[in-house]
């Protein structure tokens, strides 16, 4: 009954939306829950991991170097170049940069799960993006949006310390020396996140309601090329390279499945509710394409003739 409540997120987050265009005044007033929520989705994450997890690295290191790499370079610089042709504002362009410099969403690993692609490795190369991303992103921002919009890289280091980092050490932590509880409350945990993703997508469309008409359309657009580069990029660059299809697959969802609700709680916090609509269209978007590419893939057998095979990939 709870997996399929999960398995239905892309339909609660539409619905949720919906709900708050058209009564904005009923999730208003959550906009201080936003970071805490960010939380405790941290949180849910670091109890479903062990160390045991991180162990990956090194049996998969070519795969996560790759994975890394085009998280970090694709979808950043994707964003700015899209915010450019699109002829964004300042506030739009760091809402597109956040989205693209953020680590890889943790709904990569549901969708990794259902198209058969490597789920211990997804789980490795998101927690990895995760960590990385506390200093990254930050210096990306700077880096690719400071020139129009003042970004307080240290304020957003320590809320990046704050938000994920601690919070995912401590689930980690608890996953070790409680394993008998965590174990217990660990199929309630996909149920707890994606309640928490909805109301921080619920509250953004809220904020931005009398905005959507305007500005939704073409920051929707931008959202849905963003998403499709990052897929697009994730899957073939690998093919390319050789890897097998079970690794293809989980570094075309890593890449292209953003945190956007980290880049959503950033930009409420250290920018402008405008700033936040990248990051909740993507927030909906990602979830949506990604359900529909899972469910494609799930049909599809395999393919393991690749020149480089998944335990060729591990042991490199």
């Amino acid at each position: 009954m709870l997996g399929r409540i999960t398995n239905l997120f892309p339909l609660w987050a539409l619905l949720f939306s919906l709900l708050a265009y058209w009564q904005p005044g009923l999730f208003t007033d959550l906009k201080a829950q936003i970071v805490p929520l960010l939380t405790i989705i941290m949180l849910a994450m670091g109890l479903t991991l062990k160390p045991r997890n991180f162990l990956d690295v090194v049996r998969n290191k070519k795969a996560i170097g790759l994975g890394l790499v085009l998280q970090f370079s694709v979808m950043p610089l994707a964003a700015l170049l899209i915010s450019l042709l699109l002829g964004f504002d300042a506030e739009l362009t760091v809402g597109m940069v956040l989205v693209g410099s953020v680590a890889g969403g943790t709904s990569s690993n549901v969708m990794c799960y259902l198209a058969k692609g490597d789920v211990a490795l997804s789980i490795t190369m998101t927690a990895l993006s995760t960590l990385l991303g506390v200093i990254i992103t930050p210096l990306l921002v700077q880096l690719l949006a400071g020139k129009s919009v003042d970004v307080p890289v240290l304020d957003m280091l320590l809320s990046l310390v704050k938000i994920v980092l601690i919070p995912v050490v401590l689930g980690v932590v608890a996953n070790v020396f409680l394993h008998s509880l965590t174990a217990r409350i660990e199929p309630l945990l996909p149920l707890v996140s994606m309640a928490a993703i909805v109301l921080i997508i619920a509250t953004v469309v809220a904020l931005n309601a009398g905005q959507f008409a305007s500005i939704g359309p073409i920051v929707a657009l931008a959202v849905i090329l963003h998403n499709g580069i990052g897929i697009t990029a994730g899957y073939w660059v690998s093919r390319l390279l050789g890897f097998d299809e079970r690794i293809c697959r989980t570094v075309a969802f890593e890449v292209g499945l953003q945190n956007s609700g980290l880049a959503t709680a950033l930009a409420m916090k250290f920018f402008t509710p405008a700033s936040a609509m990248a990051g909740t269209l993507f927030s909906v978007w990602h979830n949506l394409s990604g359900s529909l590419l899972a469910g494609f893939w799930a049909r599809r057998p395999l393919n393991q003739t690749s020149t480089i095979t998944g335990e060729a990939a591990r042991e490199g």
